[in-house]
């Protein structure tokens, strides 16, 4: 029981084992089986009516949420666990304590199981992976795929970034030219930043149906994740803009501006919606297809980051608006903007998610979740202001961050992230106060695909520094032999089929060359965020900060 990742609060070992085979039976409350089952789906578990099976599940509504006890004699596996989620990750445990082969679709006969008890559960309840399917589309096996990786890790939030500057990633019925227009573009630039633009002059889109997004929080609901979607407003928006350019800022008035179109190349658009109420209208309705689609959804991500206003400031009909509301200026504008779709959330029984722009302009309603990107100074002042908070940083949680200052990296934004960094991250620092660490909900780490063409390159970065935050984010901090468990863990990432970056650098096919390979010394993280910390106190803190 050494190799467990990420590592449980108690962990015993005792003398002898227990065989485990293919179509073994499990008993127990239907909804804990069916919690167990998912997780050891390369088993066949049988379910019996008897508490006679190999398996033998069993509810205490003493634990809490997620947590579990495992208990594995010469007789058999014992599991009590408080909910359906925490038989899931007793499942997952289990899974563990078998050979790397549990980890393929299908499994030999006769696998053994070490005696022995684990106590567990996790010390933060959002544990995430953000993917940004909007610079790069992923297609729905992607996403489910990454569903069952984030299930082995025992993360449990998806935060599916669907609208960028790049790209909408929805259908919608009420507003069919968001996948007919906005869903694609023409070419993407591929010369580095700061180079003179070369663009690969082939079209890129895709786009989830509303029935692929009820597949995938269904998938993801059975394996205990939940689905954050992502609707970034009010920047971002070229997409939007692209297919209905009524909703522009600059459009008000009877005024005809120049039409924005799907951004090719990367970086921050202009490009802002309207404030006034038809765009409230408009995103409401978008916003309950989509919630329609997806079912209960605890969490909607609104964005709220990277807005230039100087479009509504130069606007008289949103002016006076604003005038109207008794709102001091843009910046406040932008508040009341973002709570008002807030409350239509709230109406619908969801919480509203923000970057943390949005809490610098305030005015947010006391629920919303605030994520500081720009690192744990904004996020600690979140907290002091009553905000539940999802620890982000650019550094250590971004991963499109090189893991080394290395030209033999495939392009990154900049260097560099290592797994030290991400095992050596506290999410809820002892220097803050009781009050301010509870605030903390979790953690979660940032795939940004302007670099992430596929699915391969999206494992590259992911893995194996996702496997550390996951400890982090379950454990509360890296246990002792983290280093040590990591290397043994490797193993089942390649019976998954993971192409994760080996530890010791990438393989000869993972390198980087030639006009996609990295520039190291380009980006340097640590002056990121330096410079992103002074940005979170200036007034205009709304503005691109990158």
């Amino acid at each position: 029981m050494t190799d467990l990742l990420p590592y449980p609060a108690v962990v015993e070992s005792a003398h002898g084992s227990f065989t485990l085979s293919p179509g073994a039976s499990v008993s127990g409350p239907a909804d804990l089986v069916d919690g167990v089952r998912p997780a050891l789906a390369v088993l066949d578990l049988r379910p019996v009516e008897t508490g006679a099976g190999a398996v033998v599940v069993e509810r205490d509504a003493s634990l809490g949420a997620e947590a579990y006890t495992l208990e594995v004699t010469a007789e058999g596996v014992r599991i009590t666990a408080g909910d359906r989620a925490g038989a899931f990750y007793a499942g997952q445990t289990l899974r563990q304590l078998l050979p790397d082969g549990a980890f393929r679709t299908v499994g030999r006969a006769g696998w053994t199981v070490p005696c022995g008890r684990v106590e567990d559960a996790p010390r933060f309840s959002w544990r995430g992976v953000h993917l940004d399917v909007a610079r790069h589309f992923m297609p729905k096996r992607e996403v489910l795929r990454m569903i069952d990786i984030m299930a082995v890790h025992k993360l449990n939030r998806l935060h599916l970034h669907l609208v960028d500057d790049q790209g909408w990633r929805v259908e919608s019925r009420v507003a069919p030219r968001l996948h007919q227009v906005a869903s694609h573009r023409p070419r993407t630039i591929t010369s580095p930043r700061g180079a003179d633009p070369v663009y690969d002059e082939v079209p890129h889109g895709g786009y989830y149906t509303l029935d692929d997004l009820a597949e995938i929080a269904a998938y993801a609901r059975i394996r205990a994740v939940t689905v954050v979607p992502e609707i970034d407003v009010p920047g971002h928006a070229s997409a939007i803009l692209a297919a209905y350019p009524a909703l522009d800022a600059r459009a008000t008035g009877g005024r005809e501006p120049e039409p924005f179109g799907v951004l090719d190349r990367w970086g921050i658009s202009p490009a802002i919606l309207s404030p006034l109420p038809p765009t409230i209208d408009f995103l409401t309705a978008v916003l309950d297809e989509l919630l329609g689609a997806l079912g209960e959804t605890p969490y909607v991500h609104i964005g709220g980051d990277e807005c230039v206003l100087d479009d509504w400031a130069a606007a008289p009909e949103i002016v006076a608006f604003q005038e109207e509301l008794g709102l001091a200026g843009p910046s406040d504008l932008h508040a009341w903007f973002l709570r008002r779709l807030a409350d239509v959330l709230a109406e619908r029984g969801s919480r509203a998610v923000v970057w943390d722009e949005a809490f610098v302009s305030g005015m947010l309603r006391p629920d919303t979740v605030v994520m500081p990107w720009r690192g744990t100074g904004v996020a600690l002042r979140a907290a002091e202001a009553g905000h539940d908070v999802v620890q982000t940083p650019v550094f250590p949680l971004y991963f499109d961050y090189a893991e080394a200052a290395s030209a033999q990296e495939p392009r990154a934004i900049g260097d560099a992230t290592t797994v030290p960094d991400v095992a050596a991250f506290d999410p809820a620092p002892e220097s803050w106060t009781a009050e301010q660490r509870a605030r903390v909900l979790g953690a979660q780490f940032q795939l940004w695909s302007e670099y992430l063409p596929d699915g391969r390159a999206v494992d590259y970065r992911a893995w194996p520094r996702g496997c550390a935050l996951a400890e982090v984010a379950w454990s509360g901090s890296a246990r002792p032999g983290f280093a040590a468990r990591l290397e043994g863990h490797l193993g089942r990432l390649d019976a998954l089929g993971v192409e994760y970056r080996p530890t010791t650098g990438p393989h000869p096919w993972q390198r980087g060359g030639g006009r996609r390979g990295h520039r190291p010394g380009a980006v340097d993280v640590q002056a990121v965020m330096e410079r992103l910390e002074k940005l979170t106190r200036l007034a205009d803190s709304t503005r691109p900060s990158l």
